[in-house]
């Protein structure tokens, strides 16, 4: 597999996406919604990979169509890890379908490595708070996963019964929000090393 290589020049942003923000920098027609272009971002930029509407979480952004080319195939298999807070609490069964991938749209998803957090994660508050069931406990599951289907986690967690409230993407590679310090609509430009680091390299 050939290795990335940075272009000289080239622009390379992390941005903790907000909630109910569109991963484009141009609204519908008609449409009230936030976008990208709300936050000051550099021109020429675009999005490598996707977050939904009502996800949260790392995005990065780039005018290296390079990046994208080299991090996104699936055969690729460079994880991605979120977090999903879900309705109850995964059984050892469901967990297992999670690992060893379930079946949308008649194709099974790649392997995944999933598990229960023991302790509530230190987020953010949510600017909208997840809808409250007196009698329906929740439970935090970190899911790192080699591919990027249409909502794809939330996708996986409701095909095992567990449908996802909040969904948070902390890290691509090994690159976390936590290491990049940014609150929710914050950007930073990132190093080589940081880029690399997209691959799960750490220099």
């Amino acid at each position: 597999m050939r290795t990335f290589r940075l272009r000289e020049g080239a622009t390379y942003i992390a941005f903790n996406k907000p909630f109910q923000v569109l991963c484009q920098f141009s609204s519908p027609p008609e449409s009230d919604k936030a976008t990208l272009a709300d936050f000051g971002l550099p021109k020429g930029v675009y999005p490598v990979g996707r977050l939904d509407f009502d996800s949260e979480g790392l995005l990065v952004l780039s005018d290296d169509g390079a990046l994208t080319e080299a991090l996104l195939p699936p055969e690729r298999r460079h994880g991605k890890t979120y977090l999903a807070q879900v309705e109850r609490v995964p059984d050892g069964a469901a967990l297992s379908r999670l690992n060893k991938g379930v079946m949308l749209d008649g194709r099974r998803t790649l392997p995944a490595d999933v598990s229960v957090l023991t302790v509530e994660p230190p987020l953010w508050e949510r600017s909208v708070p997840i809808r409250f069931r007196k009698n329906v406990p929740t439970a935090w599951l970190s899911l790192t996963i080699g591919e990027g289907r249409n909502r794809q986690v939330r996708r996986m967690t409701a095909a095992v019964g567990h449908p996802t409230l909040r969904l948070v993407r902390v890290a691509v590679g090994s690159l976390t929000l936590a290491d990049l310090g940014l609150a929710p609509g914050e950007w930073c430009r990132l190093s080589s090393g940081q880029v690399m680091q997209l691959f799960g390299e750490r220099r």
